[in-house]
């Protein structure tokens, strides 16, 4: 039986997905996580205990614990895990992303400067350090522009500023963020620094692809129907294929590939986010890994030479990417026939969240095909730019793009989330 092994943290969606997928393919899953190493097994998974922020000492714990049964893959699941994974790749000689590579992607401001260093488009940027004066940086900005931390993910502490005034307030407010105690936990090495970016002004777009020793292989590419223009930047709907003209299409592969390269990233999963501009497409993503959260199960594949649509033949972006960590070509696969689509059901507002009704309304509009409530009753809900969640997923497929972007935004119509007010408690 292969062996692969998930690097993931203890709370990631897509570690059952990886589970199920696993055990249709005939794959053993050994678990990386960050859980307490002082305790004996906490989860009941068998998982080797890691630390995200001590890549050397992880290494070896791995190493410890798969002596004498080796790995055949390594996959990750979020930014810091796949800092990891290039890690082990390379110290067990398994083809996979270069480590400063890695780094270099989940890291706004070398990103950047590497883009600039390529000659690709790219926003202009000015790094703030957690002792410079923002005052005296914002007389000074074209605005508008974007204040955000370099090494969060999911639009986490970005903010637009339109003047000096709203952008010396998004400062302070991203200062707050870095410094609150789960952001100080995961032990950044730039937690202090802040980047400012010249805001680009266009249609949004992402691509999932998987690098096959050095070529890229698109997956899909998504729109994101929903203008994201801030000041938060909460990303809502993907939706695929894309409707944009093929040249469009063409540029924002040709514009990822490019940045990649730059970037150098070699082998396995690549998610990318980019923009359209007037002036061509700036690439303002690109991660080491695949899609985040539950977002995955809006992708299916099919064998390149099947009739599409053929019963049994749909595999999931998890069955993939196992393939992929075998050594299977993706040559072979092809995105299913369907439009296909996912809706992040956003937070309304800070608070304690109660209830959700309308689910089963939602679930029976035409072409939604689930709707998954991950927030539980009791939970603190924090909506962006501080949160670092949602409350759950709707997911839909059907005939065309179109179709599938009306069916998720009328099935989020249907819901009524109940929050309560929090309680600050003072002693």
């Amino acid at each position: 039986m292969p062996r692969v092994l998930l690097l993931a943290t203890t709370t990631g969606y897509q570690t059952r997905m990886f589970e199920e997928a696993a055990r249709r393919m005939g794959v053993e899953l050994v678990y990386g996580t960050d859980r307490c190493k002082r305790l004996d097994d906490p989860w009941q998974d068998g998982a080797v205990p890691v630390r995200f922020h001590d890549c050397d000492a992880s290494v070896a714990a791995i190493e410890r614990a798969t002596a004498g049964r080796p790995l055949d893959g390594v996959i990750a699941v979020g930014d810091r895990p796949a800092v990891l994974a290039a890690h082990v790749n390379r110290h067990l000689g398994l083809p996979g992303h270069p480590p400063d590579a890695a780094v270099i992607a989940r890291n706004k401001r070398r990103m950047r400067a590497c883009l600039h260093v390529a000659g690709l488009p790219a926003p202009d940027a000015w790094p703030l350090a957690l002792t410079d004066d923002a005052a005296s940086l914002a007389a000074d900005l074209p605005y508008p522009v974007v204040v955000k931390p370099t090494t969060l993910s999911a639009s986490r502490g970005v903010i637009r500023a339109d003047d000096e005034a709203s952008c010396v307030a998004a400062v302070a407010r991203v200062r707050r963020l870095l410094a609150s105690p789960d952001v100080r936990a995961a032990r950044e090495d730039e937690a202090g620094v802040l980047q400012v970016e010249r805001y680009i002004e266009g249609a949004e777009y992402a691509v999932e692809g998987v690098m096959e020793q050095g070529r890229l292989r698109v997956l899909a590419l998504f729109d994101k129907p929903d203008p994201l223009v801030g000041p938060f930047f909460e990303e809502t709907i993907y939706v695929t294929p894309s409707r944009v003209e093929a040249s469009t299409r063409l540029a924002i592969v040709e514009a990822v590939d490019a940045a990649i390269r730059a970037i150098g990233l070699h082998h396995g999963p690549v998610h990318a986010e980019c923009r359209v501009a007037a002036d061509g497409v700036y690439v303002l993503e690109v991660a080491a890994r695949p899609i985040g959260g539950l977002c995955a199960r809006a992708l299916g594949f099919e064998p390149a030479a099947a009739a599409a649509g053929a019963p049994g033949n749909r595999q999931g972006l998890e069955d993939l990417l196992l393939r992929h960590a075998l050594g299977e070509p993706m040559a072979g696969w092809t995105r299913e026939a369907a439009a296909s689509g996912v809706m992040m059901i956003p937070i309304p507002r800070a608070g304690v969240f109660t209830r959700i009704r309308g689910v089963d309304a939602a679930r029976a509009v035409g072409g939604v095909e689930d709707v998954v409530v991950t927030a539980k009753p009791g939970q603190t809900l924090v909506p962006l730019p501080e949160g670092a969640s949602y409350l759950g997923f709707i997911f839909a497929r059907d005939a065309c793009p179109a179709t599938v972007e009306d069916a998720l935004r009328e099935a989020h119509g249907r819901l009524q989330v109940g929050m309560a007010p929090s309680l600050r408690v003072v002693g």
